[in-house]
């Protein structure tokens, strides 16, 4: 099981407060900033509200990381903070001279945080819902729910304050009278930046990237934020919805970039993934909702686009660069696993999950990788003859991919050598080898000679509940055992990737008969077979 994988069922405890403080550009580099002299020195509740005249106008960077890295008891204890009168890091602030927004540098969380109590709103509320239309899922539904639960039973509304507040010679609970009667006057203390946006960026960067550790990946996305692959990554993530950083395109090629992006998001994390698994209809991106899913998202744009650096880019200034990196995307994502007639229909069970229903992004990168190598040699029909053998072993020996990942300590390290096992496991499978034989010759060769055979034999506890990895495991193994093949290659066939092929050619004289018709993958039907 994959470290990232564990770290995606971990971020699932996050909640989401990203479109409590909406994104904006800072638009010019040359303006200096606003005369902070008369700027205020404080934030208070009711600046917060949504509608007020404050939280109108606030904004993160473009290039800031989403607001979603909080658990329920960060919450909780910033508000009880709050609330108490407790000391919180100042908020720093930036406004330009043009004044259209003020703009956080260092505090999103915090302000988020108090904001979502005010307006409660915990990624499902009022401003959520406008943020990102009918795309929020309904793991983030619960989330909230679960959120918003456990500030009724330990802190109590924002709501219930206000209403204590008129009444207070009502109120009997010492406590909540005490924070009733402070939250009128009670703030958190505001820093301003002074100088230009160039000023203002570099503030951000010295407060954000030196304090909070941070992956390549995420470096990589903040500091290439008008570069094509970024921006594609940003709206597929996003289904072409939240932020715009493609607003500055004109509006035919946005319409694209948001069509195109919503039909790959949907391949990616459609259906939306639950725990225990219960279903073999998997996303092959996993759970959308991760803190992994954007970095993930970008790496998958990188490979199949061939970006070795962001330095080979420049900045995308009309939108036409975006739209062939996400077109490229779109290409790749429909020969794995949809019902183009050039899919594969890749079955995300074999492929991208492991047998306890762990999600591997690096398998994700191996398959696209080796895709592009089997185009490259005119060698997808190769792979057809021999798949379901490839299949059968992939499922009997997924604990290899698991050897090279850590050997490799890493998925931008370990998917080439991942897609070279899956290249040498292709040769060998035209062979009559078995798929033990397979298996024993590639660990023997000088690039796999540190994969070990296992045979799995995991010990239970004693009166102990079934865990989620077990459900899960139990269902895969017996799911697949009962899944459909493609009559043509004998590989799995995903309800995603499924045609309906004439047994006997049409042009042979084949009927429209149900006794003459056959599932199989879209590219047996329409190329393979022809």
């Amino acid at each position: 099981m994959e470290k990232c994988s564990l770290k995606i069922e971990k971020s699932l405890t996050k909640i989401d407060l990203d479109a409590l403080i909406p994104r904006e550009d800072f638009e010019v580099t040359d303006e200096q900033g606003f005369d902070i002299g008369r700027m205020m020195n404080a934030i208070k509740s009711t600046d917060l509200k949504q509608g007020s005249l404050f939280f109108s106008v606030i904004r993160k960077p473009d290039f800031q990381r989403e607001t979603n890295e909080w658990d329920d008891d960060k919450i909780v204890s910033l508000i009880e903070s709050f609330l108490d009168g407790d000391l919180i890091p100042a908020i720093i602030l930036w406004r330009n001279s043009a004044g259209s927004y003020t703009f956080v540098l260092d505090g999103a969380h915090r302000l988020s945080a108090l904001a979502a109590w005010v307006n409660d709103d915990y990624g499902d509320g009022v401003i959520s819902q406008a943020f990102y239309g009918p795309q929020i899922s309904d793991a983030q539904i619960e989330v909230g729910k679960r959120v918003r639960n456990n500030i009724v039973k330990k802190i109590g509304t924002y709501r219930d304050y206000e209403i204590a507040a008129q009444r207070i010679d009502q109120v009997k609970d010492g406590l909540i009278k005490r924070r009733a009667s402070n939250l009128g006057i009670i703030a958190m203390q505001v820093q301003w930046v002074a100088g230009d946006a160039q000023k203002a960026e570099h503030s951000f960067h010295k407060i954000n990237l030196s304090a909070t550790p941070i992956n390549d990946t995420e470096l990589r996305l903040l500091q290439s934020r008008r570069k094509p692959h970024a921006i594609a990554s940003r709206a597929i993530i996003r289904s072409g919805k939240g932020h715009k950083y493609w607003s500055k395109f004109d509006q035919d090629n946005q319409k694209i970039i948001e069509t195109l992006a919503s039909e790959i998001n949907a391949v990616f994390f459609e259906p939306e993934l639950k725990t225990p698994i219960r279903t073999l209809d998997l996303p092959i991106g996993g759970k959308a909702k991760s803190a992994r899913s954007l970095p993930m998202v970008l790496e998958f744009v990188d490979i199949v686009n061939q970006i070795k650096s962001d330095n080979d880019l420049k900045d995308d200034l009309d939108g036409k660069q975006t739209i062939e990196c996400i077109k490229k995307t779109k290409k790749m994502i429909d020969r794995i696993n949809s019902n183009h007639p050039s899919s594969l229909g890749l079955h995300p069970a074999i492929y991208f999950y492991s047998k306890d229903g762990q999600h591997k992004p690096t398998s994700l990168y191996a398959v696209a990788s080796f895709i592009m190598e089997l185009e490259t040699h005119n060698a997808l029909d190769d792979f057809i003859k021999v798949r379901q053998q490839f299949e059968n072993l992939l499922k009997d020996h997924d604990y290899v991919i698991q050897q090279i990942w850590r050997h490799y300590r890493g998925g931008t390290r370990a998917y080439e050598h991942i897609k070279d096992f899956y290249l040498e496991v292709m040769k060998r499978c035209s062979s009559e080898k078995t798929n033990e034989q397979i298996i024993d010759e590639i660990s023997q060769s000088k690039e796999f000679d540190y994969v070990l055979r296992q045979t799995e034999v995991r010990e239970g506890t004693a009166g102990a509940d079934f865990t989620k990895a077990t459900k899960s495991a139990a269902f895969i193994r017996d799911a697949l055992q009962r899944a459909l093949r493609c009559e043509i290659c004998g590989g799995l066939i995903h309800v995603n990737a499924t045609s309906i092929d004439h047994e006997v050619r049409k042009s042979d004289g084949g009927t429209n008969s149900v006794t003459n018709a056959q599932l199989t993958h879209p590219y047996c039907n329409t190329t393979y077979k022809n």
